[in-house]
């Protein structure tokens, strides 16, 4: 039952080039910054990520962008990353963009056993009907475009059918493990951990504080341990900010 293992380095050692990964986050908050450095050092390439942003650039997930390893990101915000954008539009990146609900759920879905569901989010956009550019070709051109999705009535009303999100490994940050696995996020910083984490054959949780079992009252529990295969502590983790806002001081 001690899922512990000695660092994040350990902890992502077998994950293999071409693997598909489930990661947690939200912009730079909650993201799991020493698992990806971890596996930035590895060098494997052709990851596909499953994220709800792919970090900035050079941080977070933008390590790993920056340095080549990434060849398809599903997400629905891709936002302050400029080597993203380059990237995406010189062909040498594939992206699948997804409302940020139906990837919760689409996540969610996997972890549930759940192979697809209908929602009304994307109806009448590129986003169901098969004309979003996955990839560009070199000269701009759209060399792939998204499938068309099944659309089907539900009391008079239109839905789009989204199928279920299943990765081989989860990386999560966690403010709180066991070494059993059971997890405790701290406020903003649990978007989208519990729901990679429940999508992954293999998840991985990144811990500023490990306790020992018993100590995390059950009603606190955020993410129970059945979802975790591996717990790494990461209690020096660089915790940045995406964008600094400060109020000038008033005059005097």
């Amino acid at each position: 039952m001690d899922k512990t293992v000695t660092d994040a380095v350990a902890a992502i050692a077998d994950i293999p080039s071409g693997a598909t990964l489930a990661v947690g986050g939200f912009g730079l908050c909650g993201i799991p910054e020493a698992l990806i450095e971890a596996l930035e050092q590895t060098g494997v390439t052709d990851l596909e990520v499953v994220s709800n942003n792919c970090g900035v650039d050079h941080w977070g997930l933008g390590r790993l962008l920056a340095a080549g390893q990434i060849r398809r990101v599903t997400a629905s915000y891709v936002g302050e990353n400029k080597e993203f954008a380059r990237q995406y539009l010189s062909g040498e990146l594939e992206v699948e963009l997804t409302p940020q609900g139906s990837l919760a759920e689409r996540l969610r879905a996997g972890g549930c056993g759940i192979p697809a569901f209908y929602t009304p989010a994307g109806l009448g956009t590129p986003v169901a009907d098969g004309t979003m550019p996955l990839r560009y070709a070199p000269d701009g051109s759209v060399a792939v475009r998204g499938p068309a999705k099944e659309i089907r009535s539900f009391g008079g009303r239109a839905y789009v059918l989204e199928t279920a999100i299943r990765t081989d490994f989860a990386l999560v940050h966690a403010a709180i493990g066991d070494r059993h696995g059971n997890l405790v996020f701290n406020a903003a910083a649990g978007n989208f951990n519990a729901l990679c984490a429940m999508a992954g054959k293999v998840t991985i949780a990144e811990v500023e504080q490990l306790v020992e079992p018993g100590e995390i009252p059950p009603g606190q529990v955020h993410l129970p341990g059945v979802f975790v295969q591996r717990v790494a502590v990461a209690a020096t983790v660089e915790k940045r900010i995406e964008k600094r806002t400060v109020q000038s001081p008033a005059a005097a």
